[in-house]
């Protein structure tokens, strides 16, 4: 497949010097070859050499570009910037880390070119292909995170989290000046706005690998997240309801505070 329409993807990348230039050098290859009318836009964050890795691949292809966060955006605040500099016809982003196989965009910009509105990656949708599963805690954590999402916001979506998507730009310009939520929840916002808005979403099925050391996963870290993880959800389900005027008091004060 020879894409017909400009892609732009996103990808946040945080102290990612370990795995960024496989990254790169894995989507560059596949891209190049298959869908050849593409910028990758890296917004990057931290303090290690992910910045002069990415640079140093800018130079040689004017496709690839790149901002530079001295401040912590989060996951969802380095999407939304680099949201508003892209100039494809589709946009979409993904993880840095590169678990989500390059070969997977294949399905997933044939889907947004043919019609639909916002396609997905999904490894809970029949046909998906995990050459490394999650560890055990990882799978428990995301087994019961996506359950309370279903109950919370009644999406169609079985897994919200998997890190690709891609959205028409009709869709992406009707949203983008209502996304605000910058950390791992920022998928659910942006899912959500997209069905209250009466876009269609299509899962996917992706082909995956679990890696190691993620900036986005649950991994190790998934017990002391729980809270904060619960919080985000029911904060993040409060805007979307009666009580959204609380929220932003509470969100001002929290912020006059600091």
């Amino acid at each position: 497949m020879v894409a017909k329409m400009k892609l732009s993807l996103v990808i946040p990348a945080y102290n990612e010097e370990r795995r960024i230039g496989k990254t790169i050098v894995s989507y560059h290859d596949y891209f190049s070859r298959h869908i050849p009318d593409f910028e990758f836009i890296f917004v990057i964050e931290g303090t290690d050499d992910t910045l002069n890795i990415v640079k140093a691949c800018a130079e040689k292809d004017a496709r690839i570009r790149y901002i530079y966060s001295g401040k912590r955006l989060g996951k969802g605040g380095a999407i939304i910037e680099g949201f508003k500099i892209a100039t494809g016809d589709l946009v979409g982003f993904v993880d840095a880390d590169g678990s989500t196989l390059p070969m997977a965009f294949h399905d997933i910009v044939k889907a947004v070119e043919a019609g639909q509105d916002c396609a997905i990656a999904s490894r809970k949708v029949k046909g998906a292909r995990l050459i490394k599963k999650e560890p055990l805690l990882q799978r428990i954590g995301s087994r019961g995170f996506n359950a309370l999402v279903r109950t919370l916001f009644l999406l169609p979506v079985k897994d919200t989290q998997c890190g690709a998507k891609i959205l028409s730009r009709k869709a992406l310009n009707a949203v983008l000046p209502e996304l605000g939520i910058t950390e791992f929840a920022f998928d659910i916002d942006l899912l959500f706005r997209i069905h209250k808005k009466g876009f269609k979403i299509k899962e996917i099925p992706t082909v995956w690998e679990s890696k190691a050391g993620g900036q986005f996963n649950f991994g190790k870290r998934f017990i002391k997240l729980i809270p904060d993880m619960f919080l985000s959800l029911v904060r993040l389900r409060l805007i979307y309801s009666p009580l959204r005027k609380i929220v932003t008091a509470y969100d001002k004060l929290h912020e006059l505070m600091r």
